[in-house]
């Protein structure tokens, strides 16, 4: 299977002039991206090791993320949004010795080397060193860390190789059934994976990659015109943002832009009413493609056609079974364990979490299969069979949640709700609200007479401080006490029971933050 790097130069060889990335009404060809890439490569040197990239909604991203693979390298994205702390706990954990910088100017945490992205080069291809050939690909070697949330209050860097990426995005070019003239929004966070299925299967296939600044404010009537001026073809949303969207165009006289074929969702369940409201709309030429997918297993490895050509006919996904996840790609093999917990083998598994053995070991588990051992993920997914065969999602084994698709482990927001001074003992749960999910702390102080309107502020404060937006509660309550089982733990969702508004022992003060970042899976 071709390595990314390799599948690239092989489109920009067949169709050099052929526009890979727009911007602004402006386009960088296949030719000029390979060369851009070959650039950056040869700034950074051969084998860089990890490289931390400051992230930019701009084809600069795009350049950063190929040039480190060209140069043999392990991309690893932050954003630069984020707090400073949480910037170095990222490089910290990645290993990263430079850092790119996408948007020139922006400030680098200390204590790493900045390297500037090269400018636009125009020189022949001969006088450029090439990236790797493909026969010197290690399917093994990393190919980018991303995070996830863990219990310890540190983000958990999760490394994927570059066969695992190699394989995966194989299997969504033809799940997209991608074609040159396609064009995919990027509408991801660039510092989640999400943003690497809008990416590197368009370009891997010689589509059009769009970058539109009227895509990104929130406003879903200027996405849609932002969408049907780029006459985009794919959409790639998450699945809270896409409830949004449906409500959006049931309630006005707006359509989705006649451009759009491809409608692709994920990260949370697909509600039933929203999935009823779609049908009802002029959307029947349109493929809505629900998927599934974790870090660990390298982008999606579950999906289905929930409506449009080529999915079952009306009635097929109602009922007592559920809106399904799908069925596995072709790399995928999927087994269920008594408990449903959903595992995942094949060649997309990430090599595991870089310098925590013990939670690899907890998380990639070795089973003996017909012709030896096989390595598997244990998602903590629950789910079930539909009798069709696709999978329904049936929630988690552990507290984790999802918020606007990111995987958030509530002790690690209870660790940092537990550092501050004043705060004896915390407990985080996801409220389903409005088709979305949020994050709700509970918070008990230290002293009886603590002001307690004074206490969030300072909490949310420190918290805005050292972690990114999706870690930020919506709403902090101070309480005077938590919920315990009988074998002594919190129990966090009697802790909510009882102090939710309409139970009848009300919360001492509590505080609305603003909406967390959207993003996806």
């Amino acid at each position: 299977m071709a390595d990314i790097v390799s599948a690239l130069l092989e489109v920009a060889r067949s169709c050099p002039e052929n526009r890979a990335v727009e911007y602004g009404g402006h386009g960088i060809s296949y030719a000029e991206l390979v060369r851009k890439v070959r650039a950056t490569a040869r700034e950074l040197g051969p084998a860089p090791g990890p490289v931390g990239v400051l992230t930019d909604r701009s084809p600069a991203t795009v350049v950063a993320l190929l040039g480190v693979l060209a140069a043999g390298g392990t991309y690893c994205p932050v954003d630069p949004a984020f707090p400073a702390a949480r910037q170095r706990a990222l490089l910290e954990a990645a290993g990263c010795a430079k850092v790119l910088v996408a948007r020139p100017g922006t400030p680098v945490p200390e204590g790493w080397e900045p390297v500037e992205l090269p400018g636009l080069l125009s020189l022949p291809d001969e006088e450029h060193p090439g990236p790797p050939a493909p026969e010197a690909a290690d399917a093994q070697a990393p190919a980018y860390t991303l995070f996830t949330s863990g219990s310890t209050g540190r983000p958990k860097p999760v490394l994927t190789p570059r066969g695992a990426i190699a394989a995966s995005v194989a299997s969504l070019r033809e799940l997209f059934a991608l074609t040159p003239a396609d064009r995919v929004l990027q509408f991801a966070s660039l510092n989640w994976d999400t943003c690497l299925e809008e990416i590197l299967p368009a370009l891997t296939t010689g589509a059009t990659l769009v970058f539109h600044d009227e895509a990104y404010t929130g406003s879903i009537p200027r996405l849609l015109r932002a969408v049907d001026a780029a006459g985009v073809t794919l959409l790639d949303l998450p699945t809270a943002f896409w409830h949004e969207l449906v409500r959006h165009l049931a309630q006005s006289e707006e359509q989705l832009p006649d451009s759009v074929r491809t409608v692709v969702i994920g990260g949370e369940a697909a509600g039933p009413a929203r999935l009823a409201e779609w049908r009802a709309l002029a959307t029947d030429r349109v493929r809505l493609i629900n998927t599934y997918g974790c870090t660990e297993t390298t982008l999606i490895t579950h999906a289905v056609d929930l409506h449009g050509p080529g999915a079952p006919g009306p009635g097929a996904w109602w009922g007592e079974h559920g809106v399904p996840i799908g069925k596995p790609l072709p790399h995928v093999t999927e087994a269920i364990g008594p408990d449903g917990e959903l595992s995942i083998a094949g060649p997309a598994l990430a090599t595991g979490y870089r310098n925590l053995p013990e939670v690899t070991a907890e998380r990639f588990v070795l089973r003996e299969g017909p012709h030896g051992p096989v390595r598997w993920f244990r998602t903590g997914d629950r789910v079930s069979r539909r009798p069709d065969g696709h999978l329904v999602h049936e929630g988690r084994l552990d507290a984790e949640i999802k918020v606007r698709g990111i995987r958030v482990d509530p002790g690690e927001i209870e660790t940092h709700l537990s550092a501050h001074p004043e705060v004896g003992v915390a407990a985080v749960v996801g409220t389903r609200t409005a088709d979305r999910t949020t994050v709700t702390a509970y918070v008990v102080p230290r002293r009886a007479d603590a002001d307690a309107a004074a206490l969030v502020r300072e909490v949310l404060r420190d918290l805005r401080a050292t972690v990114p937006g999706h870690l930020v509660p919506h709403r902090v309550t101070v309480v005077p006490e938590l919920v315990h089982t009988a074998g002594g733990k919190i129990d966090r969702l009697g802790t909510h029971r009882l102090h939710t508004p309409a139970a009848a022992a009300p919360a001492r003060t509590e505080h609305h933050n603003g909406p967390t970042e959207q993003d996806n899976r």
